[in-house]
C-alpha cells in the first residue's frame, strides 16, 4: 500500500506543469523596442542586469526566464545580460536583430507643443525628473502578469516605434501605442497593479502610471479624466480614467506605453493573443 502511494505521488509530481511552463510570457521579439527572453539555469532566483538596469526574472529553480526590454536606440548584434547568483557573475549573450520602423509626419496646431518657450522648458525639466522616477520604479512581485488586456476600445492609430516629425521637425521615436477613441471612453487596467503616479504634464497631458512589479510599468497619457488616486491597487479591468485630448495631441486618443527595466517596449507584445486590431 505504501509503495502504491509513493508511486502515485511521483506520478502527480511528474505530470504537474512547472511554474515556468504555466507562465504566460509576452511575445519575444529581440529587436530595438522589443523583448528578449533569456533562460537562466540557477537553483536560487538570481538578479539580472542589462546596461546596469535591473531586469525582471520569473520562473522556478534551474529554469528562470529573464524578460529583457530592449531600447529603441539599441545597436544590433551581440549584447550581454549580466546575471548575479550570490557572489558569482555570469554573462549571458544574446542577439539583437534589426527592425525598420515607419515614419510619421504630424501637424501640431499649438506651436508651443513643438517648440516650447523658456517657461515651458522649466516646467518640462521639472516634470522629466518625476516621469523618470516613475519609469524606473522597482517593486518585488513574484506574481507579475505578463499577458495584458487591451486598455480601451478602438483602432490602433499610431503604432509603437514610429520615426516622428512634428511640423516637419524630427523628434524622438513614438514610445507607445496610440488607440483612437472618442473623448470619455473608459480606460481599464490591463493587469493587476498599483498606481504609483498621476499628474498633468506638458506633453503627456493627464497621465497615470501603473506598477505591475519587477520593473514592469504601464503609462496612460492624454486623459480627459483621471479616475484613480496614487497608492490605489487596481485589478484587471478596473476603470482608471477616460480618453481625452490633453497635452500634445492631434485628436482624442489614448497613448499607452509599456516600460520594462526603464525601457519602453512595444505594448503589442504583452497583449493576449498579440491582438493587432
Amino acid at each position: 500500500m505504501k509503495i502504491k502511494l509513493v508511486l502515485l505521488v511521483i506520478l502527480v509530481y511528474l505530470s504537474a506543469p512547472s511554474s515556468v511552463n504555466a507562465l504566460e510570457l509576452p511575445a519575444e521579439s529581440a529587436v530595438p523596442g522589443g523583448i528578449a527572453i533569456i533562460s537562466i539555469h540557477t537553483q536560487k532566483k538570481p538578479e539580472a542586469y542589462f546596461h546596469e538596469r535591473r531586469v525582471m526574472v520569473v520562473g522556478s529553480s534551474d529554469n528562470w526566464k529573464a524578460i529583457v526590454g530592449i531600447p529603441l536606440t539599441e545597436k544590433t548584434g551581440t549584447q550581454t545580460l549580466i546575471v548575479k547568483d550570490n557572489d558569482l557573475k555570469t554573462n549571458y549573450q544574446f542577439e539583437i536583430l534589426n527592425k525598420e520602423y515607419e515614419t510619421q509626419y504630424l501637424t501640431i496646431k499649438n506651436k508651443r507643443k513643438v517648440n516650447p518657450n523658456e517657461q515651458d522648458m522649466s516646467r518640462i525639466t521639472a516634470e522629466k525628473e518625476i516621469i523618470s522616477k516613475a519609469k524606473s520604479h522597482w517593486r518585488d512581485n513574484e506574481n507579475v502578469a505578463l499577458q495584458f488586456i487591451k486598455p480601451t476600445e478602438g483602432p490602433y492609430s499610431s503604432p509603437f516605434g514610429l520615426k516622428r516629425f512634428f511640423n516637419k521637425q524630427p523628434r524622438k521615436p513614438h514610445s507607445g501605442l496610440d488607440i483612437a477613441a472618442p473623448k470619455g471612453t473608459p480606460i481599464t487596467a490591463p493587469a493587476d497593479g498599483i498606481v504609483i503616479n498621476t499628474g498633468n504634464y506638458f506633453f503627456n497631458g493627464n497621465t497615470i502610471f501603473l506598477d505591475h512589479g519587477q520593473g514592469l510599468i504601464t503609462m496612460y497619457c492624454h486623459l480627459d479624466h483621471i479616475g484613480i488616486s496614487e497608492g490605489s491597487q487596481v485589478k484587471t479591468g478596473d476603470v482608471i480614467g477616460r480618453v481625452g485630448l490633453t497635452g500634445r495631441v492631434t485628436g482624442a486618443h489614448l497613448h499607452w506605453s509599456v516600460i520594462l527595466n526603464n525601457t519602453t517596449v512595444d505594448p503589442l507584445l504583452f497583449l493576449s493573443g498579440n491582438d493587432s486590431n
